[in-house]
């Protein structure tokens, strides 16, 4: 019986991080990590950048939040996946909201173990001295404006993604989270 409940917690889990894009639905991450290092192997002399972010938005009755993968070669294209997850409620307090949203980022920032950062490195690592480049990041929708609310919470979300060893991005410039997951929290 235990053995059972083991399984479907495993199966939930699993489910849990489950994401899609326009071509493809219920992907595992190892397969969108697998969608990934085939676009980077396209140009592997590209200069790549890997931004996750994540937005949100309440609902009547629950609280839709949207994670953001995006390997952008710059000028070259990208490809791009998200991750839903609907809490059962309305999460009206915006401090509350913020830090779940750089929790959910967070989470994705840790499936890229240093393993999996190391073999993108290795793609672009031959072509380094003729300007290939891999940086990694993570978008935030928050911004530091005085007519932004959530300025407040700047100093604290961009502390955490720091400590992840990756750059974070605030508005105008975390359009992952700003502009991409934005489109599917409605």
């Amino acid at each position: 019986m235990s053995d059972k409940k083991g399984d479907r917690m495993k199966s939930n889990y699993g489910c849990h991080y489950l994401f899609q894009n326009s071509q493809e639905n219920s992907m595992t991450f190892e397969q969108a990590f697998n969608r990934i290092i085939k676009f980077m192997n396209l140009d592997t002399s590209g200069n790549f950048r890997l931004m996750i972010g994540t937005d949100s938005q309440v609902h009547d009755k629950y609280t839709r939040f949207i994670t953001g993968i995006v390997i952008l070669n710059d000028g070259k294209g990208a490809w791009a996946c998200i991750r839903k997850v609907v809490i059962p409620r309305r999460m009206k307090m915006l401090h509350e909201r913020i830090s779940k949203e750089t929790t959910l980022t967070e989470e994705i920032v840790s499936m890229f173990t240093e393993d999996r950062k190391n073999q993108m490195i290795d793609i672009v690592l031959p072509n380094i001295y003729r300007g290939a480049s891999f940086t990694m990041e993570g978008h935030l929708d928050i911004g530091a404006g005085n007519r932004n609310k959530t300025k407040i919470f700047v100093e604290e979300m961009v502390t955490r993604i720091e400590s992840m060893g990756i750059k974070p991005k605030i508005k105008p410039n975390s359009f992952v989270a700003s502009c991409y997951a934005n489109r599917f929290t409605k």
